[in-house]
């Protein structure tokens, strides 16, 4: 199977050695996204609920970019800079993402300053 590389410019350009997606067969990884807005280059707002959005809208771009959506997506993995954001980041998310909801993981860790989210997703796409 033939390992294919996703980019968009609807998400923003990876400023690490890393693509925006991979897909190999039926699964599709996002990598990590954060919550810049493509267009400008800026992290979109100072709260977790304004950067979730972004983040997840991110995700949507390479989900799209691969012929994906959220129907296909089987795993999340938030990362956030602390517990105390949880709720705010769950309003979010559900707003964007609906149910029914994808397998998730949560996990709080340090994220580069002004930043306060990043999220990766796992899809398994029909061939």
């Amino acid at each position: 199977m033939t390992r294919t590389v996703i980019s968009t410019e609807d998400a923003p350009i990876p400023g690490a050695p890393l693509s925006q997606g991979i897909r190999k067969g039926p699964i599709l990884q996002v990598s990590g996204q954060l919550p810049f807005d493509p267009d400008t280059g800026e992290i979109a707002g100072a709260t977790v609920a304004d950067q979730t959005a972004q983040t997840l809208r991110n995700v949507d771009a390479v989900l799209k970019a691969a012929g994906a959506g959220w129907e296909d997506v089987v795993m999340l993995r938030v990362h956030l800079t602390g517990p105390a954001h949880l709720a705010e980041m769950n309003q979010a998310y559900a707003a964007a993402v609906g149910a029914p909801f994808p397998a998730r993981t949560t996990v709080y860790m340090r994220l580069p300053p002004g930043l306060l989210v990043e999220i990766d997703a796992l899809a398994v796409l029909d061939d």
